[in-house]
């Protein structure tokens, strides 16, 4: 062993999270490259393990991209129900922040966002994958639940199908950049208007 620790060439599994490790890794490389750069072997070096550590755990490139994108899904509900909690009891509110929280997440993790919902390497049959993307759906469904319970109904699919059009399309809109005049507003502003597009359109 060298006595300059500074020059000892990376050691594999010296993270004390290895899986973790490699999943930041991976958005780091993610981000950075994009999907067609994207190799096991950069998030490897990104990480400063060694080539074979993420074939270790996560088999290959997809099952790396699959573990990432149910990661994704996780924070995606984590931030929806932490926007929602901002609005109170109130279900129509709540619908409302649940949108908001949805376009705030695709804007802070456009790679992230288009690996979940615009990408055919992530492998949605696999259990966690699967289970992760389904609580997604279901954080928005539940919302439009509550307020159709509130007057006394029930949400109709086309109902939940709808809301979850537009809070989608201005997700994806916004965090491919293409609705510049709203993305050109102080962020204030900008959430201001989002609220209303998206109370004007979902179900009373």
């Amino acid at each position: 062993m060298t006595s300059d620790a500074t020059a000892a060439p990376a050691r594999p599994y010296h993270h004390g999270d290895l899986r973790a490790a490699l999943l930041a890794a991976a958005e780091a490389e993610l981000e950075a490259r994009g999907i067609e750069a994207f190799s096991l072997r950069s998030v490897a070096k990104r990480a400063g393990v060694s080539h074979a550590a993420p074939a270790h755990h996560f088999g290959d490139v997809n099952g790396l991209l699959t573990a990432l994108a149910a990661e994704g899904f996780r924070r995606f509900v984590a931030n929806q129900a932490a926007w929602e909690d901002r609005a109170g009891d109130d279900p129509a509110a709540r619908l409302v922040e649940s949108g908001l929280g949805y376009i705030a997440f695709a804007q802070a993790n456009p790679a992230l966002f288009r690996l979940m919902f615009a990408s055919d390497r992530p492998d949605f049959a696999e259990e966690a994958l699967c289970e992760a993307a389904d609580a997604a759906f279901g954080q928005l469904a539940a919302a439009c639940e509550a307020v159709a319970a509130r007057r006394g109904g029930a949400a109709l699919p086309a109902d939940v199908e709808a809301t979850w059009a537009i809070v989608h399309g201005l997700a994806d809109l916004l965090a491919s950049g293409r609705l510049k005049r709203l993305a050109g507003l102080p962020g204030a502003e900008r959430e201001a208007e989002l609220r209303g597009i998206i109370a004007r359109n979902i179900p009373r």
